[in-house]
């Protein structure tokens, strides 16, 4: 009794196509539902890459043309606070566009003294009691920031105080 092997002579590439896999969704899965949102990631577990690539190419091509359209008018809009009493400034026109030598409205502060102000702007928000808070705000925010670097440098002579008090008290 003989064992004969053969040993193939040339490859041969076969063209196998890949099965399908039974959780991907097609026309005959019934039970499994494609997602209800085509925006909706896709793996690539479930079907092969190139019918990936396929239906993201498509979709693609689908968004560009119903893509919204945003101006830049309505992104770049930015409010400016003035930092002498508290008014901001909102209008269509961007405030860089405004010429050096606007005043606020309100106290007559140059341009200069606007600074980017980023919570929301409500319809009031230039009465005059929500001014004078911002303001007192303000104020207080400033005086806050002025009076830390002399906190700072009065704790650091202390620490030094006392350590030269403590290395001359108990000599060692």
């Amino acid at each position: 009794m003989a064992v004969q092997l053969h040993a193939p002579t040339r490859f041969q590439a076969t063209k196998t196509l890949p099965l399908p896999s039974l959780l991907a969704p097609n026309g005959n899965n019934v039970g499994l539902k494609g997602p209800a949102d085509r925006f909706a990631l896709k793996s690539s577990f479930f079907s092969p890459s190139l019918h990936l690539l396929i239906a993201s190419y498509n979709q693609n091509q689908s968004l560009a043309s119903a893509a919204p359209r945003f101006s830049m008018r309505a992104a770049t809009k930015q409010a400016y606070i003035c930092r002498d009493c508290g008014y901001i400034y909102n209008d269509r026109k961007p405030f860089d566009k405004l010429p050096d030598n606007y005043f606020c409205p309100v106290c007559g502060a140059p341009k200069r003294r606007f600074r980017e102000y980023m919570p929301a702007v409500t319809k009031n928000v230039n009465d005059k009691d929500v001014r004078k808070a911002r303001k007192a705000q303000f104020q207080k925010d400033e005086a806050i920031g002025r009076a830390l670097p002399i906190a700072v440098v009065v704790g650091i002579v202390v620490l030094a105080g006392l350590y030269f008090y403590i290395n001359n008290s108990f000599p060692g």
